[in-house]
């Protein structure tokens, strides 16, 4: 018998379209579709043919592109559906501010900013998949998130397989957080090989399949340098108890280690729906159509320590973490500007931490956040500071 309407999950996706997106809906899916979820709203930008088909299959009640450009396309793909349309930054907002009970926050960049924190103020549980909430704001989400009275659920795969590890009673042995990093594809590369690498080049991950920023970020390990500044606010851990291991393999997605010596690990395929599944059905777990790991097959798990000459980003993250203060949103700032310029030919791929480098040394005298004003303030101070530099 299907579960009575009223007792559905609402449920909001910001970013739909992108790679979260579309494996959030896949999970809602396989855990049930319409029986057990109702889609309050889906958020994406550009691409509103897919975000207008992902509405009719799901039956989202809105759905808003961030492009006003595209608001008249969107409506006429969502025409006879009886699917709500909107555009831009307001309705954005609105959409996040919704009586979903559940958001999943998975717009990449500080534009998921100001969304994921009216979700949280409103009291939404928050699955967390952008990293610049904490990253750029961490102090001020966390707070807001405690204010609002929801639950904050990490769906990076690292994040979610630490807070799989953690014990709730055990909160005081934790000794250190391990995040494990695949090395990307350029792990093995010199310096000299990654100077002239392409865009092409390094968005081809060797285990997952990612979105364009995320796959790059991989390969520089910007990803991971902001994973370690999520992980301070999302664990409250010290600087010094946060660590980042090499792992091939993106078997072993993270690791807790205890006062005692033990060390717990969270292990499973390299698929962000298992993450997504459980940010969703937390705390308990539903059945997944994802691959099982054959231990027998497994011939080795390899580990090393990552190589911060080659891959600085870590030591910046590590810098950030030390000095404090908006040093977190400055260093994405400079990054997302690095990065676009990267992508767009004009810069090479090891400069991009140059620039968030320059940029982080230049804006040292910026003050602590106290609201978020101060926050958007150093994104685009740092943001104008970066593009200077790369002219």
């Amino acid at each position: 018998m299907a579960p009575d309407a009223r007792q559905r999950r609402r449920i909001t996706i910001l970013g739909s379209t992108g790679s979260i997106g579309t494996s959030t809906l896949d999970v809602v899916r396989q855990l049930g579709g319409r029986e057990r979820y109702e889609v309050v709203a889906l958020t994406g930008n550009g691409n509103v043919e897919l975000l207008a088909a992902q509405a009719r299959d799901c039956g989202a009640r809105l759905v808003v592109t961030a492009d006003e450009s595209r608001y008249a396309d969107l409506k006429d793909a969502l025409s006879g559906s009886g699917i709500a349309a909107a555009a831009g930054r307001s309705a954005l907002l609105d959409a996040a501010s919704g009586d979903a009970d559940w958001v999943m926050a998975a717009i990449v960049g500080t534009a998921g900013l100001a969304p994921t924190l009216a979700a949280a103020k409103r009291g939404a549980d928050i699955a967390l998949a952008n990293k610049e909430c904490l990253v750029s704001a961490g102090d001020l989400f966390v707070q807001a998130v405690a204010q609002g009275g929801g639950r904050l659920i990490p769906v990076d795969s690292e994040h979610s397989a630490i807070f799989q590890a953690l014990e709730d009673d055990q909160r005081h042995a934790v000794e250190r957080i391990v995040l494990t990093a695949s090395g990307g594809p350029f792990r093995t590369w010199s310096r000299e090989q990654m100077a002239g690498v392409t865009a092409d080049i390094a968005r081809a991950h060797p285990n997952w399949s990612m979105g364009l920023k995320i796959s790059i970020g991989s390969a520089s390990m910007f990803n991971k340098a902001l994973e370690m500044i999520e992980a301070k606010h999302l664990f409250d851990v010290r600087p010094d108890q946060i660590e980042v291991v090499v792992h091939p393999q993106s078997i072993i997605h993270s690791m807790v280690g205890y006062v005692d010596g033990s060390v717990l690990a969270q292990l499973g395929a390299p698929d962000m729906r298992t993450a997504i599944g459980y940010a969703l059905t937390y705390p308990t777990r539903s059945a997944l159509n994802v691959d099982r790991l054959d231990f027998a097959k497994l011939s080795r798990l390899d580990f090393e320590a990552p190589d911060e000459d080659r891959f600085p980003a870590l030591r910046l993250a590590r810098t950030a973490l030390e000095r404090g203060g908006l040093q977190g949103a400055i260093m994405n700032a400079a990054e997302e500007v690095a990065f676009h310029a990267f992508v767009g030919g004009r810069l090479g791929f090891l400069s991009m931490a140059d620039i968030a480098e320059q940029v982080m040394d230049k804006l040292t005298h910026l003050p602590p956040a106290s609201s978020m004003d101060d926050v958007f303030a150093a994104d685009e101070e740092a943001r104008r500071v970066a593009a200077g530099l790369i002219g």
